[in-house]
């Protein structure tokens, strides 16, 4: 590989101030602990500095970036609109306008016609029954960064209850907007959290604050019209592992309020007509037993893992829900995992997973026949959205990798599916161009793990460039969908072959593929990645000086995780927001979120064997001397998920260890956001294409492929 400004420009140097960290009488000393102390004038400095020296060591990538952003704004349609979405006499949709950086939220009347071309190859028909509801162009201004958080509709439609980000730190601030005038009324709620829910009469707003750790833990109730200071807390959480959160049953005769740990659920309700009332119990918390509920007339319907390790369908009088009183509907199977609970009349709609592949069940509570929904191999079938409780019509989507989403709808009575709509890309995009595939690596352990890759239907066999992604945390699956705020097709349209490794930690082969790739068993994430990489380079499909790997957050953990373990299986890697210093993280109680990350990742300050097995990975503390790939390392300044100091500490002690070569590693923070970057999509395709540019300059496939020649 070439020279690279970076290697010839010098990084900034943090100074060193020594900090022992001691337990379990063992003792570590911490030379960048202090950049935690945001307070420190040397740590903005610090945080300038890096974004300069990246700045210059990647100015040659500067014409590639701004031809891959070019790529991405040339195959997206810049004013495009949802397909509406009823509910009762109005349905919603969102739309985007070219040159504009948020999202529309409106309506318009459901009976009223679709205007014709509304989803044509050009710019989106005007409609003479639109209604904005909420556009968020207005409400960012005056702010470098905005967010609409969360949204509730009233259940009688004249107000939308709106909670907004404005710093990227998650704590928002509420607002109610009366839909007829369009204005915001008087009351302003700050310092809440997601989850929202009204009363029957609309009268009523349920809302959570978060604690000084970021947890929410209280439950508050508004009364619209009356000062924010009168406002009754109705419940609070005292257990510093459980979440907790607020919402509507599908036929706003309940509000929920879910409690949640990382392996235990507790769900309470309050009858919609009885606002003032106390929340009654569904089923008392018991270790290890997680559940979700909807109502369907006077009945819950449950999904549970009692007994039940991929989760079963059980319903239950409202009258009495406690766990001996369930009735199995639909017995756990080994092979499919129940994900998701949703309701319709006669209805449970459940989203299952199995062999990584995803599917829709239509299950009858009332009579009628089960129907599934399945997806074809390296391909998904999800949700779409459904806001109706009486209703005989679901409906889901299809994508893939390489194929953008349609949208279907099934009438269940029927059984018949009708395409709502093909989305379609401007600038000659084909998807017949591409294709996917899925294939299974060995892991250490002799476990299959699936992989799903895409590129050019006329990639030439043998090496080339590779682009390998993965998570792996929390039993969130990588699922292989088409983006067009993460697009791949620069990658593809340069050679390259973009994976996804389905490493345990994530829920792709079921419930137990989370569970072996968690606690003690977190190791089998990096190994499962490693194998990814493997196979990509033992098939053919890249060599390891020409295989990138990309993760971020608990992804950004696999990254730094697996690079210690082999150095030498990437050409580079990109960890965006890292969760990189877990050890530390995990220690200290007073950091966001921790305490209720022991049951994801253990408990090392009571438990040893926790302590030893997260130092034994933890990215951080298990930098090797020797050479590492070339490293693009992100962060937030005002994230509440992974501290600024994660990715900013690490990259100093790599650094360190590479004082040959120290310019290898680069850091870019965000100054003026938080976890998910920047919220305009305009200046989040601008950052998609730096990492873009950063990831084919490294493995040498900066330059487009000639377009497939037509039949």
């Amino acid at each position: 590989m070439t020279t690279q400004a970076s290697d010839l420009l010098k990084p900034p140097v943090a100074e060193r101030r020594p900090h022992v960290i001691e337990a379990h009488g063992d003792r570590r000393v911490d030379d960048w602990y202090w950049l935690r102390e945001r307070d420190d004038p040397a740590v903005i400095a610090l945080l300038e500095a890096e974004n300069a020296y990246t700045d210059g060591a990647t100015a040659h990538l500067g014409p590639l970036a701004d031809q891959v952003n070019s790529e991405i704004i040339a195959r997206t349609r810049l004013s495009d609109v949802s397909y509406p979405a009823p509910r009762g006499a109005w349905a919603y949709y969102v739309r985007t306008a070219e040159g504009l950086q948020h999202s529309i939220y409106c309506r318009r009347p459901v009976e009223a016609p679709l205007p014709p071309g509304l989803f044509g190859d050009d710019e989106p028909a005007e409609d003479p029954h639109e209604v904005v509801v909420l556009d968020e162009n207005l409400l960012a201004e005056g702010y470098e960064y905005l967010v609409v958080e969360d949204r509730a509709l009233s259940p009688d439609q004249r107000l939308l209850a709106y909670a907004i980000d404005t710093t990227g730190a998650e704590r928002l601030t509420l607002r109610v907007r009366d839909l007829a005038s369009g204005e915001d009324l008087a009351e302003v709620i700050e310092d809440v959290y997601y989850g929202l829910g009204f009363s029957a009469d609309s009268s009523t707003l349920f809302y959570t604050r978060p604690d000084d750790s970021h947890r929410p833990y209280q439950l508050w109730r508004h009364r619209l019209g009356t000062p924010v200071g009168q406002d009754v807390k109705v419940f609070e959480e005292p257990d510093e592992r459980f979440f907790l959160g607020v919402g509507t049953s599908k036929d706003d005769a309940l509000v929920f309020l879910q409690l949640q740990s990382s392996t235990t659920s507790e769900w309470h309700y309050i009858p919609a007509g009885e606002p003032e009332s106390a929340p009654r119990l569904v089923a008392g918390r018991r270790q290890g037993v997680e559940y979700s509920v909807e109502h369907h007339h006077g009945e819950l319907v449950i999904i549970a893992n009692d007994d039940a390790e991929n989760f079963a369908l059980f319903s239950a009088s409202l009258a009495d829900a406690s766990p001996s009183n369930w009735r199995l509907l639909l017995p756990e199977r080994p092979d499919i995992r129940i994900e998701e609970l949703d309701v319709i009349e006669g209805y449970a709609l459940l989203a299952e997973r199995g062999n990584a592949t995803t599917s829709i069940r239509l299950f009858p509570l009332s009579g009628g026949t089960e129907q599934v929904i399945e997806a074809a191999p390296a391909a998904c079938a999800l949700f779409g959205a459904n806001h109706e409780f009486e209703t005989t019509k679901v409906r889901y989507e299809t994508t893939s990798l390489i194929e953008p989403r349609a949208l279907r709808e099934r009438d269940v009575a029927t059984g018949r599916d009708e395409l709502l709509r093909q989305s379609e890309l401007p600038g000659g995009y084909d998807p017949a161009e591409y294709r996917t595939e899925r294939h299974f690596a060995t892991s250490a352990d002799g476990t299959r793990v699936p992989i799903t890759l895409a590129m050019r239907a006329d990639r030439p066999a043998g090496e080339g460039p590779a682009y390998l992604y993965g998570y792996g945390a929390y039993g969130v699956s990588s699922d292989p969908i088409f983006s067009t705020i993460r697009p791949i097709h620069p990658l593809l349209d340069r050679g390259v072959v973009y994976a996804i490794a389905h490493v345990r930690g994530g829920e792709e082969m079921g419930r137990r593929w989370y569970l072996d790739g968690k606690l003690a068993n977190k190791h089998h994430s990096f190994e499962d990645f490693l194998a990814a990489a493997g196979f990509l380079v033992e098939e053919g499909y890249a060599s390891p000086d020409r295989l990138v790997a990309n993760g971020g957050s608990a992804g950004g953990l696999l990254m730094g995780a697996s690079v210690n373990l082999d150095p030498s299986a990437f050409g580079a890697v990109i960890a965006e927001v890292p969760f990189v210093d877990c050890l530390t993280t995990m220690l200290d109680v007073s950091l966001p979120l921790t305490t209720n990350e022991w049951e994801e990742w253990g408990d090392p300050i009571s438990d040893p064997e926790a302590y030893a097995w997260i130092k034994a990975y933890s990215p951080y503390d298990n930098v090797r001397d020797e050479l590492y790939p070339r490293m693009l390392v992100t962060g937030g300044l005002t994230d509440p998920r992974v501290g600024y100091f994660e990715p900013t500490k690490w990259v100093q002690k790599l650094r360190a260890a590479h004082v040959e070569n120290p310019g290898r590693i680069l850091l870019r923070m965000e100054l003026g956001a938080g976890h998910f970057g920047p919220s305009g999509r305009y200046d989040a395709w601008k950052k998609r294409a730096f990492v873009m540019a950063f990831a084919l300059d490294a493995i040498g496939a900066t330059e487009r492929i000639a377009p497939l020649e037509k039949a």
